[in-house]
């Protein structure tokens, strides 16, 4: 009897501690964000939920822009061996810049490792990625090219010129045409993803940073910097269709700096992050205006990140990443978590995703 007794407690310690080691590595494994530290060279993954560091790992020179796999198996980062420098330096006194450290890096989610780096062109930027997860259209700034990179052979096959200072750069929905800013020229490059050539020039706000497009594919959205707004563009005729402005609530030094964009995953909402205007605005998509903007996020919001619970931002000078949680159509800055090394991109994965409810 008291072997009996002895047996069941000790199924009923086990059961307890495998169920409380499952919840920990559900709350541990719930939506992680992936960040670039430009300065410290590494990516910070960050459980949002928890609003903890899980790891870092060392990447190489200047890591930022970063997306995830379609399976979520691993994290591209670009990376550059350009020095970096502030707005309106003087380039003549930089240092020479180091093209062995140009690449794409290559984390493995899992092992939280860097497991490769792939030559990409001088100074990759920002990327994205096929639909069929086979190439990848790399921004390189210095060169005024994008970069056509053959994952599966490691090469890149072709170089585009497109303009000066190449920096956002997405796939229309369909996957047919890439489309790349180009801060200098004020403009969107489309570019035929079967021909790998030019097919459009779009002329947009001073400074075009983040391009983001509506579900269907048909409308562009530019995020414009010096223009402190956004350019709307027809992605089926490649044609200016008209211009969000961005008005400030809380006063700041330059007002709203447009810089990076996301999309809500119901298509109904488009994020802007105001650099040092250190807001995010929300935008509705439909009807093209600003609903709100949310003030307080950090210190020059960039890189930019959402899921169907929280706005994730990467603010730089202020060395954190900032959660905004969405509960019934209120938006608020709910965490926000040192990160360090300059925060420059972000990108959000939930590991485990919701069953049910949109926090909406």
């Amino acid at each position: 009897m008291c072997s009996r007794k002895r047996s069941i407690g000790s199924f009923l310690v086990g059961f307890l501690v495998s169920t409380l080691a499952a919840l920990a590595g559900r709350a541990e494994a719930g939506t992680e964000l992936y960040v670039s530290a430009e300065e410290s060279g590494e990516v910070v993954i960050v459980s949002a939920d928890l609003g903890t560091i899980v790891a870092r790992v060392p990447v190489g020179k200047r890591p930022r822009g970063v997306k995830v796999s379609h399976d979520g198996k691993l994290l591209y980062v670009a990376l550059s061996g350009s020095p970096r420098a502030t707005p309106g330096a003087d380039e003549s006194k930089l240092p020479p810049p180091d093209r062995s450290a140009d690449g794409i890096g290559v984390v493995d989610l899992k092992t939280r490792k860097l497991v490769r780096t792939y030559s990409s062109g001088q100074d990759p930027e920002s990327f994205d990625l096929s639909k069929d997860g086979k190439t990848l259209y790399v921004s390189n700034e210095d060169a005024a090219e994008v970069s056509v990179l053959d994952l599966d052979s490691g090469k890149v096959t072709q170089k585009i010129k497109v303009g000066g200072e190449p920096e956002g750069v997405t796939l229309r929905p369909d996957g047919k045409m890439v489309y790349v800013t180009s801060e200098e020229d004020n403009q969107v490059v489309a570019i035929d993803t079967r021909k790998l050539a030019v097919v459009a020039r779009i002329p947009t706000g001073p400074r075009p940073r983040a391009i983001v497009f509506a579900r269907d594919g048909k409308t562009g959205f530019v995020t414009s910097e010096n223009g402190g707004g956004v350019t709307v563009f027809d992605a089926v005729k490649n044609k200016p269709a008209g211009t969000i402005k961005i008005e400030a609530v809380a006063k700041t030094a330059l007002g709203p700096r447009p810089m990076g964009a996301a999309l809500s995953p119901d298509g109904k909402t488009l994020y802007v992050s105001n650099g040092r205007g250190e807001s995010v605005a929300i935008i509705d998509v439909k009807t093209r205006k600003v609903e709100r903007l949310v003030d307080g996020v950090g210190a020059r919001p960039w890189g930019i990140a959402a899921d169907a619970l929280a706005v994730y931002t990467a603010n730089g000078p202020s060395n954190d990443v900032s959660v905004i949680g969405i509960r019934g159509g209120i938006y608020k800055v709910e965490k926000r978590i040192p990160i360090g090394g300059l925060p420059w991109g972000v990108a959000a994965y939930d590991r485990i995703p919701p069953k049910s409810g949109t926090g909406d």
